[in-house]
């Protein structure tokens, strides 16, 4: 018999009471109790940054944070970062326009840490999103396309005065 812990957290923007094993992770609550299968489980030990998602607005790889961790917190996944319901982010138009993805699977953890990186650099160089993209891994790509889809939208958020949508 397993012992689970009451945790409410705020997922996208939601209140969640959840009961949680100790030992489960962020990732596995997300997508197995959450039903938010966006997040996706790649190498879960943290290195492949597929399972990335904002705690409190810093991203982290949720396969290494425990469920518990959470609690009290606000946790954003690739499902809650658009603007509405019936409308993307604009990193995700601009993945899906420019052909930033392929197979698909990284993307997610990719767009969250996209996110995070406009979020606190704006106009940030080449180098800077290779840099902050280090620990998300794609291996269909050549991630030229996906920079390039982070430039576009870092430009057109400064057109439209920081609005991502």
């Amino acid at each position: 018999m397993t012992t689970t812990v009451p945790v409410t957290i705020t997922i996208n923007g939601e209140p969640r009471d959840l009961a949680v094993a100790p030992h489960r992770t962020l990732l596995d609550v997300l997508r197995n109790e959450a039903g938010l299968t966006g997040t996706k489980k790649g190498c879960d030990v943290g290195d492949c940054g597929a399972c990335t998602v904002l705690l409190d607005d810093v991203p982290v790889n949720s396969c290494l944070v425990l469920a518990v961790e959470a609690a009290g917190r606000n946790v954003t996944t690739i499902e809650g970062i658009a603007p509405a319901p019936d409308r993307l982010h604009l990193l995700q138009e601009n993945f899906m326009a420019l052909g930033a993805s392929q197979c698909g699977f990284c993307t997610p953890g990719i767009i969250v840490m996209a996110k995070a990186l406009l979020d606190q650099n704006p106009d940030p160089t080449e180098e800077e999103i290779r840099f902050g993209l280090a620990g998300n891994i794609c291996r269909c790509t050549g991630y030229t396309k996906i920079i390039e889809a982070i430039q576009v939208t870092a430009r057109q958020m400064a057109a439209a005065g920081g609005e991502t949508a």
